[in-house]
């Protein structure tokens, strides 16, 4: 899908500059920053919610922003991209499956971090392959967002019932070994998934461009985030990561993401290229 853009006759430093003002705006008075995402990726983010709320400038959004959380809430989900499913990428939880997890057979006790973690689905991925290896109940699951709403959507574990056929055969080529409807129940328009997935999930809100680490981690995913930061962001975040990471955990990353040519690269050796899954070694 297209995202909207600024009207042709708009003055793009004039444009410029009212973006950089409503980041500084929702970052002083709500706590979110914005201001080290990608430029482009965020100027279309913001002309599509001022469309959607029919307004006409940036400045305009700015004062609506201020004045009513609930046009703030619509701007986070534009600005937090929460784009997701099961089994999201089946390369990448097969090779977790077959490259990862007898890393993580050699723990007692391990714990894995899922930063960005949207609405969920990609946790739930994780406690269904971590039960079928015989490891969940030696794992905790940290699953956090900067967006308390998706977080809200995550720990309900609802999920529409017209995309299980799509999260079926994602399970399937990422070496699902059951049948994946044992894992939910069907209702009216929804699939539940069962509870007991989240008994060793803690989820909770956290802010990858200001917040700090808050535990040592065996393996952190945080795939298709750092995309949408730019060259300063992204180091910000690779340093937290490898500051929380216990020597030798795994850290992996979205497909057009890499830790090539960043400061960390001779930090951490590959263990599926393809897959962007590293493992920290110094």
């Amino acid at each position: 899908m297209t995202l909207p853009s600024a009207p042709t006759a708009y003055d793009p430093a004039l444009e410029r500059l009212e973006i950089e003002l409503l980041l500084e705006a929702v970052y002083r008075h709500y706590g979110f920053d914005f201001r080290g995402y990608a430029y482009a990726s965020l100027r279309r983010r913001v002309w599509k919610r001022i469309q959607a709320e029919g307004i006409g400038t940036v400045s305009e959004l700015q004062a609506a922003v201020l004045h009513d959380p609930g046009v703030l809430d619509r701007l986070l989900d534009d600005l937090s991209v929460n784009v997701t499913a099961m089994f999201r990428d089946p390369g990448f939880f097969l090779a977790f499956r077959e490259k990862v997890i007898p890393l993580l057979r050699t723990y007692p006790f391990f714990r894995i971090w899922h930063a960005g973690c949207s609405t969920g689905e990609e946790v739930f991925s994780m406690a269904i392959l971590l039960e079928e290896e015989g490891l969940y109940d030696r794992a905790r699951v940290y699953a956090t967002d900067m967006n308390e709403r998706v977080l809200r959507q995550a720990r309900a574990g609802i999920f529409p019932l017209e995309r299980m056929q799509e999260y079926t055969d994602n399970y399937i080529r990422a070496g699902g070994r059951r049948s994946f409807s044992e894992y939910y129940t069907a209702g009216y328009d929804g699939a539940l998934f069962h509870p007991a997935l989240l008994r060793n999930v803690v989820f909770a809100q956290h802010n990858l461009v200001t917040d700090r680490s808050f535990s040592e981690f065996n393996a952190i995913l945080c795939r298709n985030v750092l995309i949408y930061f730019d060259k300063a962001l992204q180091t910000r975040v690779h340093r937290l990561f490898y500051d929380s990471l216990a020597t030798f955990g795994v850290l992996a990353l979205g497909g057009k993401e890499t830790l090539r040519f960043s400061a960390f690269e001779e930090c951490f050796e590959v263990v599926a290229p393809a897959e962007k899954v590293y493992r920290k070694v110094r």
